[in-house]
């Protein structure tokens, strides 16, 4: 068995290597910085308390984003009163690009604001460039149920974009 103190040590290093994951999270269930602050000390918390449990069976970041992602849907329903999409960061990727190009990504992120919770983490897991296996792993479904959701969410997205531009213009 792992001593406490070096079992610490080592969570705290993973924490800080793979803080982006939950830090993407926040922003996407949670609206406000101080509540994404709460929202990130409930996912460390959560993790800690389940990082015995971790079998590396797979990556620390799959498994990572699995508790994590719970965690937040989780605290959605806590709060059942319905939550708003914080636009990601998208555009500090793309600073050099056009402000067309972050006007396009901004619509993109306000369009996800409106799915369900679940869609949010499969849409938010499939721009991290995740494979459909990964999001699998971490959603705890099947590489086909992926598949074929974000497919439906794709649609939607396109849907949603349009009928955006249409009230817009």
């Amino acid at each position: 068995m792992i001593p406490q103190k070096q079992n610490k040590k080592e969570f705290s290093e993973l924490i800080q290597k793979n803080q982006a994951i939950i830090h993407k999270i926040t922003r996407v269930y949670e609206n406000g910085w101080a509540n994404r602050e709460d929202l990130f000390q409930e996912i460390c918390l959560q993790l800690w308390k389940s990082y015995s449990n971790f079998r590396e069976e797979a990556q620390f970041s799959t498994w990572m984003y699995r508790v994590a992602l719970n965690t937040a849907i989780s605290n959605v329903r806590k709060k059942k009163n319905g939550f708003s999409f914080e636009l990601l960061r998208a555009t500090d990727r793309i600073s050099e690009e056009s402000s067309d190009e972050k006007d396009r990504v901004n619509l993109l992120y306000r369009a996800i604001s409106r799915l369900n919770r679940i869609d949010k983490a499969i849409i938010l897991l499939w721009l991290e460039e995740k494979n459909y296996e990964e999001i699998a792993a971490i959603m705890g479904t099947s590489k086909t149920n992926v598949s074929v959701k974000l497919v439906r969410i794709k649609r939607k997205l396109e849907e949603l974009v349009s009928e955006t531009v249409k009230q817009e213009s």
